[in-house]
């Protein structure tokens, strides 16, 4: 299954050294996925599982402040023995149980220099965003106007 792994340039660090992308909630095409895109084909439910990270990456980055602000999504084909639907969690999200070589990594997706500042303010406003408030919500929303770059797994050392 491709599974979308959120994360921060912090993380990028240790993934590198470690060659392995840690254990974790992710995002995939699940059944609650293929029900809601129900007119939709699998490309643009995967983007909408990759959007999913984008946004959890914004909760990674409120919770880490040294972070720089830039998301960070590893795209990963993961054996389904190691991944748990929890769409009780929220439609898309899955449990990987265990960690994900890098070799499984298929791509990284990455905010370009340009987006840091709408994703950093965004980052700020996540969590009243979530809680229901329309002002923070529009400054997520901004950010998500940002397009994620695509990498490949071998530009990962020059990410940093």
């Amino acid at each position: 299954m491709r599974v979308y792994l959120p994360s921060t340039l912090t993380a990028v660090r240790t993934v590198l050294s470690a060659r392995v992308v840690p254990a974790g909630l992710a995002f995939g095409v699940t059944p609650a996925v293929r029900e809601w895109y129900a007119q939709s084909d699998t490309d643009e439910m995967e983007y909408a599982a990759l959007l999913a990270a984008a946004r959890a990456c914004l909760r990674l980055l409120d919770a880490d402040a040294t972070a720089p602000r830039r998301r960070v999504v590893f795209a990963a084909d993961v054996d389904g023995a190691a991944i748990r639907v929890r769409d009780d969690l929220d439609r898309g999200v899955v449990e990987v149980t265990a960690p994900v070589p890098l070799a499984a990594v298929q791509a990284i997706h990455i905010d370009d220099e340009a987006a840091e500042a709408a994703v950093a303010a965004a980052a700020d406003a996540v969590i009243e965003s979530d809680l229901g408030g329309e002002d923070a919500s529009f400054v997520v929303d901004s950010a998500e106007g940002y397009e994620l770059l695509w990498f490949a797994t071998q530009e990962l050392a020059d990410l940093l």
